[in-house]
Order: structure tokens, then sequence, then C-alpha cells
């Protein structure tokens, strides 16, 4: 028979049942006091979720689309830039900033390793006649499961005066991302990681010093030419023709968010991520990435004895789970545990139990079974 498909991967997520309801609903007239009542909503309600009073823009887009826009319109072509790369998503923003003819300088760290702070901090106060305008970081890399130090690294960004491009798509509605209390200009994200709703939306958040920076910005843009969003969103439209029954999902799904609280929000995704982990030491199955700085998202496993291919192939086949591979050169060394977004503890039982029995069909035997659910079990249980 046909299963049910289960996602366990850093995106597209998993979506409830209520968010698929509000999809199914026939469209509206996107230039209607209907969804204009929708739009003025959601926005207020992604304020809440990247706890800010700044401007959160909403484009049809990918989130590669919203960190494009956040690189184009704050920024001119020679500008100095500083790109943390430790990553496919570091590596990626170093490219479209090249594209662009930006001055680019890459801060790097091994793939499983966080960025270093300090090589932030020793760049940034080298640059004595601030040449340096923007640090373009990844808060949660999605290729590797590893959680970059934001806070620090911006705290250096600040004393300095740049200004900040985050990439959160895999942590924010993961995790904390304080937007006003940290200071964050640019802060990019998209609808299929934690905000359980498919691709096709993604969102800049952008603070007062960032559109200062606007003003003088040059890089051509037209489609992602964030003054016409902010012109529009306050009016609570759009300037051009939006998914419109994507945002009916936007709304079921902030709606669904707000019930449950950002801090129950993120407690929840620290405690699955913690059960996945521990699941995975129970099965001597080494992780990629340390404990302290691992993605709430997102955990990457390096398998020894046992081909990490086999594992996703034997998931998908035998019981429908789907996890992620490893990108690049990390392609058939690891595979990757997604848990953001609309995922349960049950689910995370489920993928470590469906895990023993396919690593057991494999000749794995460097375990005890019924460890890896012992040992999550006892997490989500504490």
């Amino acid at each position: 028979m046909d299963n049910k498909l289960m996602l366990m991967i850093p995106g597209p997520t998993p979506i409830p049942e209520q968010v698929l309801l509000a999809m199914a609903k026939h469209p509206m007239g996107h230039r209607s006091g209907e969804f204009s009542a929708i739009m003025a909503e959601v926005t207020e309600n992604l304020k809440w979720l990247h706890q800010t009073q700044n401007d959160v823009l909403i484009l049809a887009s990918s989130g590669t689309g919203a960190m494009e826009a956040g690189i184009i319109n704050f920024l001119s072509q020679g500008d100095k830039v500083l790109v943390g790369n430790n990553g496919k998503f570091g590596e990626r923003w170093g490219k479209v900033a090249r594209a662009f003819g930006l001055d680019t300088q890459e801060i790097t760290a091994e793939w499983g390793k966080p960025l270093n702070p300090d090589d932030f901090k020793a760049a940034l106060e080298a640059d004595t006649e601030k040449q340096i305008k923007a640090v373009i970081i990844t808060h949660s890399e999605t290729s590797t499961g590893v959680l970059n130090d934001l806070e620090t690294i911006n705290s250096y960004v600040k004393a300095h005066g740049a200004l900040i491009i985050v990439d959160a798509v895999t942590s924010l509605g993961a995790c904390s991302v304080p937007v006003d209390e940290w200071g964050l200009d640019v802060v990019a994200s998209g609808s299929q990681k934690g905000y359980m709703i498919p691709p096709g939306l993604a969102f800049v958040s952008v603070s007062a010093k960032a559109w200062q920076a606007y003003e003088t910005a040059t890089l051509p843009k037209f489609y992602l030419d964030l003054g016409p969003y902010r012109k529009n969103a306050a009016k609570n439209t759009t300037p051009f023709t939006p998914p419109i029954n994507l945002f009916f999902a936007l709304q079921a799904a902030l709606q669904m968010m707000k019930k449950e609280g950002l801090e129950a929000i993120f407690a929840r995704h620290d405690r699955q991520k913690r059960a996945t982990r521990d699941a995975m030491k129970a099965l001597n199955l080494p992780l990629y990435g340390g404990d302290d700085c691992a993605s709430p998202a997102i955990t990457a496993v390096m398998p020894q004895g046992v081909d990490a291919e086999k594992i996703r192939s034997v998931m998908k086949k035998q019981f429908d789970i789907a996890l992620a591979g490893g990108q690049d050169h990390l392609k058939g060394q690891i595979f990757r545990v997604g848990h953001l977004g609309f995922v349960c503890d049950r689910d995370i039982l489920t993928a470590v139990a469906a895990l023993e029995a396919t690593l057991a069909h494999l000749g794995y035997g460097d375990f005890t079974p019924g460890a890896g659910v012992a040992a999550a079990g006892k997490t989500l249980l504490a």
C-alpha cells in the first residue's frame, strides 16, 4: 500500500492538517479587503515570531531569494563584506556576494565546526577605516547541523558599525532569534522550515539602520527591491501577485505557533535535538559536529561501518521515512535528521526505532537493540 511519507529532513518539513486545509480554500482577490485583513494579521504575527518592531517583509521566493534580497538592497558594487563560510550555505552567500561585484572576504571554518567569533573580531578591529560595510552570517548551517554563535559575532559587528545580514532559514522558529534585543539588521528565512508550510514564501526583517543603507545602495534590483514591499506592506498589500493560498497557510501556521508560545516552541526543538543526539550516541553512530554547537533544527550523523546512503535508502523504501544526505564532499559520508517545524516527540521515537531496524538489516552490530529508543525516550520524558 501507499504509506504516509514521514519527512525527517531540514525542509520541506511536515505540514499540520489545519494548514493543509487552509491552503485548500478557494483563492480570493489579492487586492480585496479580505486579503488585506489576512496580510495585516500575518505581518503582526511575523513580528511576534521575529521578536521585533522592524519591518518583516514577505516575498514569493525561497530562502535563497530572501538572502539575495538582503544583500542587494543595502549594498553597492565594490563594497567590502565579510562572509562566514563553514558549510554549503555560507559558501553560497559568498558566491552571491561575488556575483554582484562585492569585495568579498570569507572567514572560514572546517565543515562541522562553528565559525570562530574571534576571527570576526580581529577582521573588524583591523578595519580602522571602516571599509567593511556588512557581515553575512548563516546562523544554523543546514548542511552540517552546526549553530554559529550569532550573538557574539553580532556584538563585534555592532562595535564596528557594519550591517549584519543573517541567514536564519533553519533557525527562525526553531530557536530564539531576538531581532530587536540583538540589534540584527537583516534577517532572512523561508516558509518550508520552522514555519510549517510548503516552500514558496520567504521573509526579510529589516532594521532602521538597514533602511538608511538602502537609500544609498546602488546594486540593480527590481522584483526583489524591498522598497516597494515596504510601501505596500504599510497598506496591507503586496507589490506583485502573491501566492494567495500560501498566505492562508501562513495565517494558520502562525496562529498555531502563537497558541504554543515562543518559549514552548524553542524548548520543544531543544528537547528533540537532545533526544536525537542521545539516541545516535547510544547506537554508537558518531555525530558530525559537537554538542556545544548543535543546531536545534537538524542533526548530522557520520556512521562508521555502515553506508550512510544505504541507511537512507532502507529508511525510505521500508519505512517511508525521508532522511537528508550529505552535500558536496560529504555526500555519502553523512545522513541528516531534521527535527524542526511540525515534528512531535513521537516522530523522534518512530524515526529512531526505524533506524535501529535499518541498522540491524544492514548488518551493523555495534549497538544494543533498543538502546537508541531508550536513550531518546529518557531525554524526551526527563
